[in-house]
């Protein structure tokens, strides 16, 4: 099981231009990986990233080469629910031998950072944006705090929330670690997501 903390980001005009311009260019990066994943049957996390790192590097320079990680792992991550989830319509146990239908991601899918990414330290937060890191101060209260300093990170997800909005959410296990300085670059908690998420479409093959 794995504990949530959810932080409201209240940015400025010019701040979420900045993040929306972000998640754009992240779910890019998520649609051209998709249809890979389609022709190769590839996506688990560390075959994809072997098979198609260098090429989002230098198709997507500006966004960073963490960022292009992340963006791999987001889509082996929905590929799991897609393909490998029993109760998923497009699981490979249903297709059999068939053609894999296609991933198709919003341009509102969240964006997943790491530890490379986005730092937290005494209430101030920093994360990565195509034009340099963003700050800001969160007031934490303090279960908070003490989750953050004896909890193992696994995920940070950054949704858009509302017409001018944003959210961040912290997975953490919900057992304490006394280890749990670092967002995990693992997949996750190695689980399959329970559902097809609601910002993919998945088209199937015809």
């Amino acid at each position: 099981m794995k504990l949530a903390i959810r932080i409201t980001l209240r940015p400025t005009p010019e701040q979420f231009a900045r993040l929306r311009a972000l998640q754009v260019a992240f779910a890019q990066v998520c649609n051209v990986l998709a249809p890979m994943v389609q022709q190769t049957r590839v996506w688990n996390r560390v075959a994809l990233h072997h098979l198609t790192y260098r090429q989002m590097r230098e198709r997507f320079p500006a966004l960073g080469s963490q960022m292009v990680c992340n963006a791999i792992y987001s889509v082996s991550r929905a590929c799991r629910a897609v393909y490998q989830n029993p109760t998923s319509p497009f699981s490979l146990a249903k297709l059999k031998k068939g053609a894999l239908p296609l991933l198709r991601f919003s341009d509102e899918s969240p964006v997943f950072f790491d530890r490379h990414t986005l730092s937290l330290k005494s209430g101030r937060l920093s994360l990565y944006t195509l034009d340099g890191r963003m700050r800001f101060d969160l007031a934490l209260k303090p279960e908070e705090e003490a989750a953050f300093h004896s909890r193992k990170l696994r995920e940070i997800v950054l949704l858009r929330r509302g017409a001018d909005g944003f959210e961040l959410i912290f997975w953490l296990d919900a057992t304490a670690n006394a280890d749990a300085q670092a967002v995990s670059d693992s997949e996750g908690d190695g689980s399959t997501p329970e559902a097809i998420p609601e910002y993919v479409m998945v088209e199937e093959a015809t």
